[in-house]
């Protein structure tokens, strides 16, 4: 009996350390892999077995000819055709290929299709990316559980993912540049197609991918970020600042923002988790911005597998300068004429609302795409485990940088008829990955001195 009692007492310690220790990298033969069979950022490089999936052949690496810095993105891919069209009345036909979501609105919205264009895979990053990748991928290793990572800079740390939680973190260190500057609009959608557009301006500076960087100089940051309200006049003015960590357990987001009226910074704590997302009506929450965003620490993060899934891709002619935002938003869903969706190889991860944990979303299934480590689509259930919300990422590659990202985010409410539409830029500048910023100019006292009015 004591030797039984020991035993289980030496079992719960030994659990215990282990979960406080870092998990392991991936074998030097699995590094090996990364360009050769699989792509620098661990992708399959082949295509599938039916042909509807090409072979990866390095992306977009230059932009088409004409294009100059600034301009919108001319489509590359402009004189493809749609192979064909999925709408309520055949999707039975395609549904082992599309999400629990978008299955859900076909059945929901008879006005909502999907238009299926060729495969294309576009996606790239500079050469710098992949090598740091490959170094990454020797060394990096989650901590306190997945709550954090260590032993990466620069690269995605686990090209080939063994977990949902390592997956996870590929798209919050995805490559999006050095910097970045964009003034975007965002539409909170009645269901009767009625808006008001808040515009914002935002900026990042996304240290962890910068040239030169060091674990040690990231001082557990991933990105500073600031956000100023540029309309409607009534929150024009409102800015945010949120220096990003890398493991927000052990360092939690530190947040601040300027109120015009007052004059004065103040910390917000609460711009995190299910708190609503800024001036969305409640349409979405603080850890979709970027379809996921922020410390995974409420959820345990399961990696269901690869599938084949139609996803948003290539959304040039969505970005296109030759749109307006009234052709754009249409009653319950985005104008599908302008939607291109595509077959691509995504991770489908399953997340879980931890015991004792709180959040409104009970559980998510996000797709991300084997590419980019872009989060492309996500399916979201509320407490009652009712599909709740859908999430598309609208992305293409912006080709002078060379980076895949989202030009539009949209969070359909299906319960509501509602949706959110963020990052609206086609009648707006486009976005400058060029801006020269240190890290003082996001700092709180950067933030108070910016203040407007």
């Amino acid at each position: 009996m004591r030797t039984h009692v020991f035993c289980w007492i030496m079992t719960l310690v030994l659990g215990a350390c282990l979960a406080g220790q870092s998990l392991a990298a991936i074998s030097a033969d699995e590094v090996a892999r990364l360009g050769k069979d699989l792509t620098p950022l661990g992708a399959e490089k082949a295509g599938n077995a039916d042909g509807t999936i090409p072979a990866w052949e390095g992306g977009i690496t230059t932009p088409p000819a004409g294009y100059k810095v600034g301009d919108h993105h001319p489509d590359p891919y402009a004189d493809d055709k749609i192979l064909f069209t999925i709408t309520a009345a055949n999707m039975d036909q395609y549904k082992d290929k599309l999400t629990v979501g978008h299955m859900a609105m076909l059945k929901a919205y008879d006005t909502f299709k999907m238009n299926i264009y060729p495969t294309r895979r576009s996606a790239a990053s500079p050469q710098r990316i992949y090598d740091a990748t490959k170094r990454s991928a020797a060394t990096a290793e989650l901590v306190n559980g997945g709550d954090g990572v260590t032993k990466t800079v620069n690269g995605i740390p686990f090209p080939i993912p063994k977990s949902g939680i390592e997956v996870l973190w590929n798209h919050l260190l995805r490559y999006r540049g050095d910097v970045a500057a964009r003034k975007i609009a965002q539409a909170p959608m009645t269901r009767g197609g009625k808006y008001t557009l808040v515009k914002f301006e935002d900026e990042f500076s996304l240290i962890y991918s910068q040239e030169g960087m060091t674990e040690e100089k990231l001082r557990n940051r991933i990105l500073l970020f600031k956000q100023e309200v540029t309309a409607p006049a009534r929150l024009a003015g409102n800015v945010l600042l949120v220096h990003e960590t890398l493991n927000q357990v052990k360092e939690p987001r530190a947040a601040w923002v300027y109120n015009p009226g007052q004059r004065r910074v103040r910390r917000a704590p609460n711009v995190a988790y299910d708190n609503p997302g800024t001036a969305s009506d409640s349409l979405r929450t603080s850890d979709q911005f970027d379809m996921f965003n922020g410390a995974p620490d409420r959820y345990n993060w399961k990696l269901v597998g690869k599938k084949e899934i139609y996803i948003p891709y290539n959304s040039y002619k969505l970005h296109s300068d030759k749109l307006k935002y009234k052709d754009i938003l249409f009653p319950l869903h985005l104008n599908p004429d302008n939607l291109r969706y595509e077959l691509h190889r995504v991770w489908v991860v399953e997340a879980t609302l931890r015991e004792g944990a709180r959040h409104i979303y009970k559980r998510r299934t996000l797709y991300v795409d084997e590419d980019s480590w872009q989060i492309m689509a996500a399916d979201i259930y509320d407490n009652r485990d009712q599909l709740w919300r859908v999430s598309e990422g609208h992305s293409i590659e912006y080709y002078e940088v060379p980076t895949f990202w989202t030009t539009l985010e949209v969070h359909y409410d299906l319960q509501s008829g509602r949706y959110l539409a963020l990052g609206l830029d086609n009648e707006s500048e486009m976005y400058d990955f060029s801006i020269k910023r240190t890290d003082k100019d996001y700092s709180p006292g950067a933030l108070r001195r910016s203040g407007r009015r």
